[in-house]
């Protein structure tokens, strides 16, 4: 899988695990009725945010991203669906096409 769809999946996978997240604890803390959402998103999200974490790491020195575009990549994967934003931004601005970087050197 070429590094860019990497990062545009592990993105999505990360802020579609904050859903759950967010919805496990809604039913757990809210309603008081379920942990389930919890314990099953919980360590889900967390490991996706490490491979999130990795991901973007191993994007930003693959495609020669800048310190601050790597720094905002890292800073967006704390907010909920951020990632996504981060992730539409690098598409737009050309972070994400290795046929841009190729253009600038």
């Amino acid at each position: 899988m070429p590094t860019a769809a990497l990062f545009r999946f592990v993105a999505l996978a990360e802020a579609a695990s904050w859903i759950g997240l967010l919805t496990g604890m809604f039913f757990k803390h809210v309603t008081d009725t379920t942990e389930l959402g919890v314990k099953v998103f919980g360590p889900l999200h967390g490991a996706i945010f490490v491979a999130y974490i990795a991901v973007a790491w191993f994007t930003s020195r693959k495609l020669a991203w800048d310190r601050r575009a790597t720094l905002w990549a890292f800073v967006c994967s704390v907010p909920p669906l951020a990632t996504v934003l981060f992730e539409r931004w690098a598409l737009r601005t050309g972070k994400l096409d290795p046929v841009a970087l190729r253009r600038r050197f």
